[in-house]
């Protein structure tokens, strides 16, 4: 697997960019969208929190690399996504930290920046092996990345602490390098149903 590096990436509109201070406010502002600090299953910076979240991003490489989510039509921030837990020598990453303002989600967006993340992990860093995890709570978010074609590997009980102090239980999905060419063709498909 090669390494992992800051790069810009873009498809349908939509631009992963590597997250940086100047991404700050645009961050505060798609947080506010819904106002998702609140939802108690997810990592979505206060706007408050904004500058250390991208601090905390920054200082995770090279285990993580952190992503601002841009409309590049109007250059907007409309939330985060990462490549996570990189481990090269076994060809693994895992794709998370994945929010979205409220009035992006169920849209194109999320199908487009796994279609993006996924292409550049499998095709360009030569991964092996792509995980995805989320709260055993986030149903919207499993079924999303059951959607996307991952499998479910299972659950870590007990596993990480949310920020309301409870301890909560992560599911654990992955797709492999051989299943890549068909869950590629249906990203592209559900993309010709969502634009």
């Amino acid at each position: 697997m090669k390494d992992a590096l800051p790069v810009t990436l873009e498809l349908n509109g939509i631009r992963l960019e590597p997250l940086a201070p100047r991404h700050a406010d645009g961050l505060r502002a798609a947080a506010q969208d819904g106002e998702l600090w609140k939802l108690r299953i997810t990592s979505v910076p206060e706007p408050d929190q904004a500058e250390a979240y991208i601090a905390t991003a920054l200082e995770m490489r090279p285990a993580r690399l952190a992503f601002a989510v841009i409309d590049a039509t109007t250059d907007e921030v409309i939330g985060s996504t990462s490549y996570h837990d990189i481990v090269p020598n076994i060809s693994r990453a895992e794709i998370g930290y994945t929010w979205y303002g409220q009035s992006r989600q169920r849209s194109h967006v999320n199908t487009t920046c796994k279609l993006l993340l996924l292409t550049h992990a499998f095709e360009t860093l030569g991964c092996a092996l792509v995980g995805f995890r989320t709260d055993n709570y986030n149903h919207r978010s499993q079924a999303a990345i059951e959607r996307l074609g991952a499998k479910k590997d299972g659950v870590l009980r007990h596993h990480m602490m949310r920020r309301d102090g409870t301890v909560r239980d992560t599911v654990m999905y992955s797709i492999a390098r051989g299943e890549w060419p068909e869950v590629k063709a249906q990203l592209n498909y559900l993309l010709t149903k969502e634009r």
